[in-house]
């Protein structure tokens, strides 16, 4: 029960900070710094958060790797380094099916992301101001809401189109 509650207090301060926007994460986010110096301009006012988490390795003695984690608008890339030369997985949002299995113990908040091909990735970060779970959560309901407008505006389009073909057929006939 507690830790449920924990998360969902996080969540709260969460959606608050946002006030339903990201683009004020990156004004008052003084975490993105280091990515600014190598990523382009678009790719700079995409950044959600930026920062370290540990994630479980596929082998088998399962080791938790620390890692540099960029979120974007449109992906979560992990990095190999610090320094960010060497790319070791980009999760794009529109291959993430969820994220799962919320919970805290001692110092750090555990967290798996299901993947649509159903293979899960475990991270975990360390106290309640580094909640990657909760900001990776808004991410991808902001990708899947952006996504449902753009599919909604695409089939409008195509409806009006095919409505205007229709009306000029039906004027042509005798």
């Amino acid at each position: 029960m507690k830790k449920h509650s924990v998360c969902r207090r996080l969540q709260r301060r969460l959606y608050a900070a946002l006030g339903h926007s990201y683009s004020c994460l990156l004004v008052h986010n003084p975490s993105i710094t280091k990515s600014a110096a190598i990523m382009t301009g678009s790719e700079i006012s995409n950044v959600l958060k930026e920062g370290e988490l540990e994630k479980r390795s596929d082998n088998l003695l399962q080791l938790w790797k620390r890692k540099t984690c960029v979120l974007t608008t449109d992906s979560l890339n992990i990095y190999a380094d610090n320094q960010k030369k060497n790319k070791s997985k980009e999760l794009k949002l529109q291959s993430i099916k969820k994220v799962d299995c919320v919970e805290r113990t001692g110092k750090f908040v555990y967290f798996t992301i299901v993947t649509t091909d159903n293979k899960e990735i475990d991270f975990r970060c360390s106290g309640e101001e580094s909640c990657w779970n909760a900001v990776i959560t808004m991410a991808l309901i902001d990708f899947q809401n952006r996504k449902a407008i753009q599919d909604f505006k695409t089939r409008q389009e195509s409806e009006s189109t095919s409505l205007g073909q229709q009306e000029r057929c039906k004027a042509r006939a005798p």
